[in-house]
């Protein structure tokens, strides 16, 4: 099975990203797809021997959208060129709205009603064609396949508005008061939801910032050593076993083994600055056969290094994928949401037929015109971004802003989760002490338990941060007695187990789940696999075994153990977040659809939100609930 990150161009709302995911689950020999819209991306799991990625964008593109699948297409690239064509739209939209505007108000004079009708017309229709058209488009393709999204909204009400305004100019030489045109609103509508998308990709700009800063890691050039040369060359033609130098403040480029090193410091090493990968603050020593890291900045001096991983290979770019892939999965709320949002669109069409046919009824024919306005409204301000962007938003800065911290969470669901973690289950060595690695084993017994190991950074805080945050911690070791009570006690953990086998391990996990808890598992070695693999939430110490960062769900690459409830406490932050984005755009749609559709009329209240309006505070609540979402980057710790 392959697994891969992909990214999706051409969604606007949360009903695209259903549709593209809804599309490529239909497809045999895809094992899973999860759509992201904010990081306008695709996570999918396929079997390679059924199904190619050839087919896959074939079929995205059948419904209006784009995987970008070939390795020479930039996705940078793309998404700057899609920024730059919205903008000139924009911009050319405003300027088709103002003259709409000036000529429907009557600030500029062209003669009689009619003539400026007539005017408003082609300048509609010049806005339609050039600025609006890919709404259209969008709508043709999507009822093709049966389905619909926000573009199918913008389309029907900019095409109800122009067209009614189209007949009574065209039919009706001498209009009527109460058959007004709307021809500023078509225009109006196509310039509000291209202003708020292009305010909302500058937001959901800044919400992938973490894993630019991780790309930005990576050098774009290597100098490769041949013979008595060194050549700087592109860091994509670097292979594997190649000799490569790296001089005093330069980026390590891909990963390897130390050949050479020399600095003022030593004449047969040099120091490295590992913190942006380990967290660690203190730079490295690097000899001859140590391993360094891409990314990662020589202090000073010189090194060389054979190539050992080079290119998707790298820790780094796993590191990177790694959170790319967390950033595409869905928590479980999402998905919910993802539901809806394929049957939100219909039924709001159904609901702005149902108001114009209720007030045409009402109005008889010279209530036509308001049956319009009242429909198109509903049209558009029923747009299910807000509710879309919601999860997806949250979830994206919370997981980057985990990453700044050297906490690396695998998916989405972990992160809901943590906030749950009432009882932690920790291993001893390697993830609450350090082994020593110059005491003589066979007198072990008879060394301090200082000098046989040291507590991690911090330990004592992040143990004390635990307990405040009314999380029971249990410590579980192999190691005997009295050195697991010694540590225990050291740190201020009440349980605590020696002695104990991988099994004990797992046992306690699900004892402490049948009590009703949700349990956290803290390890770094094989013998912990069990256990992180049965505990609701698992962390694994990025120092540990492969197999421990397989298993865990979360990964701690640094020492610092305070690690652990700054990503419990991020987690309510962004699950919290989820909840306020969730509910205003939840009570936005409740609040805004009656009134758009003119019900306080009923009431006897003159108050009701035209089109022009509604496509206003559609828009805003999209960037609203973006701009809410990247709050995280400050609330949290």
């Amino acid at each position: 099975m392959n697994k891969r990150v992909i990214p999706v161009v051409g969604m606007a709302c949360s009903s695209c990203s259903a549709n593209v995911e809804r599309t490529l689950q239909s497809l045999e020999g895809v094992v899973s797809a999860s759509v992201n819209l904010a990081s306008r991306s695709a996570l999918v799991e396929w079997n390679p021997d059924v199904i190619s990625l050839e087919q896959m964008k074939e079929a995205v593109n059948g419904i209006g959208f784009d995987l970008v699948i070939e390795t020479d297409r930039s996705v940078v690239e793309i998404e700057r060129r899609e920024y730059a064509s919205l903008r000139k739209k924009t911009l050319l939209s405003w300027l088709f709205a103002l003259l709409v505007m000036a000529v429907s108000m009557g600030w500029l004079k062209v003669g009689s009603r009619s003539a400026a009708n007539q005017v408003a017309l082609v300048i509609a229709l010049a806005n339609i064609l050039i600025c609006g058209r890919q709404f259209y488009v969008s709508t043709f393709r999507q009822l093709r396949h049966k389905s619909a999204n926000m573009d199918t909204l913008v389309a029907f009400s900019t095409a109800i508005s122009f067209v009614y305004s189209a007949v009574v100019t065209l039919f009706l030489s001498h209009p009527e008061p109460a058959f007004d045109t709307f021809f500023d609103a078509s225009v109006m509508i196509i310039t509000f939801v291209l202003t708020g998308r292009l305010l909302e990709e500058r937001a959901k700009n800044a919400t992938a910032s973490s894993i630019r800063t991780l790309m930005g890691l990576q050098p774009k050039t290597a100098r490769v050593v041949r013979g008595d040369d060194v050549d700087e060359v592109p860091l994509s033609t670097v292979s594997l076993g190649d000799v490569l130098e790296v001089r005093a403040g330069e980026k390590i480029p891909v990963d390897g083994n130390v050949t050479w090193a020399e600095s003022f410091m030593t004449a047969d090493g040099a120091y490295v600055d590992e913190s942006m990968i380990t967290g660690e603050p203190t730079p490295a020593l690097k000899r001859r056969m140590d391993k360094v890291l891409a990314g990662t900045v020589l202090q000073q001096g010189r090194l060389r290094f054979r190539a050992t991983q080079v290119g998707e290979q790298t820790a780094l770019a796993g590191i990177i994928r790694m959170v790319q892939q967390a950033q595409g999965s869905k928590a479980p709320v999402q998905r919910v949401v993802d539901r809806l949002a394929l049957i939100f669109v219909p039924t709001v069409t159904m609901i702005a037929l149902l108001t114009f046919i209720v007030w045409w009824i009402v109005g008889g024919n010279a209530g036509l015109p308001h049956a319009i306005v009242s429909a198109v409204a509903v049209l558009v301000i029923a747009c299910p971004c807000a509710m879309g962007l919601a999860t997806p938003t949250a979830l994206m800065v919370g997981i980057g802003k985990a990453a700044e911290k050297n906490i690396l969470i695998k998916d989405a669901t972990a992160l809901e989760n943590m906030r749950k973690v009432d009882a932690l289950v920790i291993d001893k060595t390697g993830t609450l002490t350090i082994p020593n690695q110059s005491i003589d084993f066979t007198k072990a017994d008879h060394l301090p338990f200082e000098e046989r190991e040291t507590l991690k950074p911090h330990a004592v805080e992040a143990m004390s941060d635990l307990r405040s945050s009314g999380i029971e911690v249990y410590l579980m070791s192999g190691d005997k007695a009295e050195a697991v009570g010694y540590w225990a006690e050291k740190v201020g953990i009440e349980h605590w187990q020696s002695e104990v086998k991988p099994a004990d391990k797992e046992n306690l996990v699900r004892k402490l789940q049948g009590e009703g808890k949700h349990v956290a598992m803290v390890g770094d070695g094989i013998n912990d696999s069990q256990a992180l693999a049965t505990a609701d939430v698992s962390v694994a110490i990025g120092t540990g075994t492969d197999v421990a960062m397989d298993v865990a769900q979360v990964t701690l690459m640094g020492k610092d153990l305070r690690a652990l409830p700054e990503a419990i406490e991020l987690s309510k932050h962004t699950v919290g977040m989820v909840r306020q984005n969730l509910f205003w755009a939840f009570v936005y749609n409740v609040v805004s659809i009656p009134l758009a559709a003119g019900v306080l009329h009923l009431f006897g209240v003159d108050f009701q939100i035209t089109p022009v309006w509604a496509s206003a505070l559609m828009a805003l609540s999209s960037i609203s609930v973006v701009l809410n979402s990247l709050r995280l980057r400050w609330t949290s710790k």
